[in-house]
Order: structure tokens, then sequence, then C-alpha cells
């Protein structure tokens, strides 16, 4: 017997988008009762909900998302816990390598999966007081990884990792924590109490490295989702990893530089 776990986001007109791009739209272009049938339309950007990145969404002539191997879609992977970290925190390789350790460790070509904890404020999550879903703190306060984690991945000979939030690279190398009108500045004032001020930012967030997981590992065909989560806490059961094999399902586009993907863990153990 095999266990399905469910690693995806929902998906609808209230799913937040990415700042800056526009929201999915959906409407009944057909209705039962007068066309004998239902159906819609949408209209939405590549990057909202649980996706897949190809290569050219930031390489001139890079892989699309038609082009990507099947192989590197499906296969023997491992979730790891790093939510310690924090609001804004960094995953650095020696955080990753030290909790996988329970779960024998990553091996070379494994597909990663990072549960930074962001996907318990995803906007599908109960509503507050009682429930968790924080719309703001989930796109502006996730953490991230840095060039080192892209080198390290090189190394590894990774070619798939995922985040359970909107993004691999930390908000101090995006819009949100470098020029997002009414967020960047408290963002920023509040990653430099984290870290130690202004100066330290600096040399953790260089002008260079501006969206460097998107960039720096693309060039290597090193690809990434975002947005996953589902049943990613239930899936680890609490422990700081599991190795299960993992499969993510884009639609095939041709000419795709991102596509919406159904992400799915399977346990064969049980």
């Amino acid at each position: 017997m095999v266990k399905l776990y469910d690693l995806s986001q929902p998906l609808n007109q209230e799913t937040p988008f990415w700042p800056l791009y526009p929201p999915f739209e959906v409407k009944y272009i057909k209705r039962k009762a007068e066309h004998g049938v239902n159906a819609q339309y949408i209209m939405t950007s590549n990057h909202i909900g649980t996706h897949l990145d190809a290569p050219v969404h930031f390489v001139t002539n890079g892989k699309t998302i038609d082009q990507i191997p099947l192989e590197w879609l499906y296969g023997p992977g491992i979730i790891v816990d790093v939510s310690e970290v924090g609001d804004l925190g960094i995953i650095t390789p020696e955080i990753f390598e030290k909790n996988a350790k329970v779960a024998g460790g990553v091996k070379d070509g494994d597909i990663l999966v990072l549960f930074t904890g962001f996907s318990r404020y995803a906007w599908y999550q109960k509503p507050k007081p009682k429930g968790t879903a924080d719309e703001e703190r989930y796109i502006h306060m996730h953490p991230g990884v840095l060039k080192d984690f892209a080198d390290y991945m090189i190394k590894k000979k990774i070619h798939l990792f995922m985040v359970d939030d909107p993004s691999p690279d930390h908000p101090l190398n995006l819009p949100i924590g470098r020029f997002l009108p009414r967020v960047y500045t408290k963002v920023r004032a509040a990653a430099a109490k984290k870290f130690g001020g202004e100066a330290k930012l600096a040399k953790l967030f260089p002008d260079d490295d501006y969206q460097i997981m998107h960039n720096y590992p693309f060039l290597y065909d090193i690809i990434h989702a975002e947005n996953i989560g589902g049943q990613i806490e239930e899936a680890l059961n609490g422990k700081k990893a599991v190795r299960m094999t993992i499969g993510c399902f884009p639609w095939l586009f041709k000419g795709g530089e991102a596509a919406f993907a159904r992400v799915v863990g399977f346990d064969f153990n049980k």
C-alpha cells in the first residue's frame, strides 16, 4: 500500500497573487440552465498558487515547462522541517543538512522540500482568532535561502526543490524588502532588528543578490515549486525530516515559463 499526501495549495479567485502581478480571475461563460452545461473562463498569471518555475522564467532561451524531463519531476525526495529559523530567517545548508539527518540525510539528486512552517499562514487556513491564516505575514515575512544554498544544491546534483511559502528568495532579495510600496520599510526594519542592523543587511543581501535564487540556480537547470502546503505537516508527522517519493505534475505547457502544479508525496512504507 502507498499513502498519498497532497502537498498543494488550493487555487481560486481568493488566492493572493504575487505583489505587482495581476490576480486570478474566473467567471462562468455557460450555465446549465441556459446552455445545458457549466463552463468557466479564467485569466491569470502563472505565478499564483502552487506552481513550478522553469529556467526560462529568468534565463534567456532557458528550458520551458515542456522541456523539463519527467525524471526531474518524480523521484526520491526528502521533506525537511526548517521552521525554527522563523520570520525572515535564513535557511542555511548546515541547518538543512542537520535536520535531514534524522531521515538518513540528503542523497545526490534528491527532490528537496523545505517546510518553513509558513503554509500555516496561507490564505486557505482557518481565520483568526482561532486559526492561523495571515496573508501579510505569509507574503512579507517568510524565510529564504541565499546563494550558499544554491551552491549546495549544485554540489548535490539537485534538479528540483520546493518551499511552502511564496518564494525561495528571502524577502530582502525581493521587491517585498526592497521597493514594494507600504511594505518594504517595515520588512527591512524587522530584518535589521533580527540580524543586527543595516550594515549587516548590506552584507547578507547585497544588491547583486536581488532574486538570486531565481537568477543563479536556473543557470544550472535547478528548478523550484512555490506555494506548496496542503498535507505537508501530516506527511512530516512531527518529525524533523521524512523521506518519500515526491511528484510535481505541471500541465504540459509548451513554451511555458511556469505552470500550475499538483505536488504529491508518495509514502510506499505505509
